[in-house]
């Protein structure tokens, strides 16, 4: 009888700490990158012919991940524990038999709940999502042994502080750019080695399927048994079903073209030397502004044989129009808007590569002045490298210390909690 209790006891609080740990991941992940949130939105509101829900896909972004970000809080600290369980509870009601109806439609490719960080097919995810709303059950069931850490105020001016930390984390991935980037475009990542698809890497499987006609009657046949000795059967057509995917390059749909469609994608992505890159999705939406001081910029590296692209998903009279209203010194031409979205969240946005390397990105609100470019480009870029790997070593160790302390205070008995049983205020 002791054992089973004890089992419970412990099955409780895993399913306690492990639903707020994926909570805490869902929503941070996607928090930092609200903008990449929006557009998976979008995706989804096209998909389902919702377009006029647009507008709305930031608002949307922004409070989702809000949302789960603090429930997974509640949960996983202790804080508020039996609120934050309904919430999971409540998600789980609306989002599992939601991901079931996409993996049946699979409207959109990657479903987007856990952001770029970890990408899942909708089949994936509803099975994530039915694996965790067992555990989401076992912590409704356990929630009344559940016992509050601190005092209900201290809780909630807790709860509090972390709301305003995902918001202004959420806040600076829009004025600015995400603080963390899990794409295949993050600042030192090549573009070139992310194109690349590794010797003896598996290839796509398709199954063959040929349609002959004897009679007036069609018959499909495979690849080996068709009837190719038997000149009554005429050949009508044949199908191709992809059975197995192949090995996919992290980057895939990066092209540049040229207005006369011209492919300089190479020649922009070999060149040994420093170049710039101007992203603008689409032309009509970008800050007029940024673009007078890229200008100015590409003016002045122009000047130093350092070349300047523009890309852009607009059209080519757009691209005309806005070429000669504003006197650019460099030209357009013509990328994938869902690449674009993807390599840099501003509208435009610049980035500086080297032999097809990403040496840094800027949003608009940051493009840099000449001055501060002045001495050596690369080595300045390199040590501002380093700086941001080093940074992010030291908020990571403190990430892992505050999390494990926050495991034991949670699991360990503690002496000023409340007796079990008392109700939530």
């Amino acid at each position: 009888m002791y054992s089973k209790t004890k089992f419970i006891k412990y099955l409780i609080i895993f399913s306690r700490m492990l639903v707020g740990f994926v909570f805490i991941f869902s929503g941070f992940v996607k928090g930092i990158d609200p903008m990449g949130s929006a557009f998976k939105f979008q995706d989804y509101f096209d998909a389902f012919n919702l377009n006029f829900l647009h507008e709305f896909a930031l608002i949307f972004a922004i409070v989702l991940s809000g949302l789960e970000f603090i429930v997974g809080i509640s949960l996983f600290f202790g804080l508020r524990p039996r609120i934050g369980s309904w919430g999971a509870l409540l998600f789980m009601i609306l989002f599992t038999p939601l991901t079931l109806i996409l993996a049946l439609s699979n409207p959109v490719d990657d479903c987007g709940c856990f952001g770029d960080a970890v990408v899942l097919t909708n089949w994936q995810t509803f099975w994530k999502n039915l694996f965790l709303l067992f555990f989401t059950l076992v912590t409704i069931w356990g929630r009344k042994k559940f016992i509050s850490l601190y005092h209900s105020a201290t809780e909630w001016i807790v709860i509090t502080a972390f709301l305003v930390f995902i918001g202004g984390i959420s806040g600076y991935g829009l004025i600015h750019l995400p603080v963390i980037d899990f794409r295949p475009y993050s600042t030192g990542s090549s573009i070139l080695e992310g194109m690349t698809i590794p010797e003896g890497a598996a290839q796509d499987q398709y199954m063959t399927t040929l349609i002959y006609e004897k009679n007036g009657i069609q018959k499909e046949f495979s690849s080996d048994d068709f009837p190719w000795q038997d000149s009554s059967w005429s050949f009508v057509d044949q199908n191709s079903i992809l059975i197995e995917e192949g090995y996919q390059a992290p980057i895939h749909d990066f092209n540049i073209i040229s207005a006369d469609g011209e492919d300089i994608t190479y020649q922009v992505l070999d060149n040994p030397g420093f170049s710039f890159l101007v992203i603008s999705k689409n032309l009509s939406e970008s800050r007029l502004e940024s673009l007078d001081m890229i200008n100015e910029l590409a003016l002045y590296f122009l000047q130093r044989d350092i070349p300047f692209y523009g890309l852009t998903s607009s059209n080519s009279s757009e691209i005309e129009s806005y070429w000669t209203n504003l006197d650019l010194f460099f030209d357009f031409y013509s990328c994938d808007e869902t690449t674009l979205k993807t390599i840099i969240r501003s509208n435009p946005g610049l980035l500086l590569l080297k032999n097809g390397t990403i040496l840094a990105k800027w949003s608009w609100r940051d493009i840099p002045t000449t001055n501060e470019f002045s001495g050596q480009l690369l080595s300045e870029q390199i040590t501002s490298l380093r700086k941001d790997r080093d940074n992010w070593k030291i908020y990571s160790l403190f990430l892992s210390m505050f999390l494990l302390w926050s495991l034991a205070a949670s699991i360990a008995p503690y002496k000023g909690r409340r007796a079990e049983g008392k109700k939530d205020e």
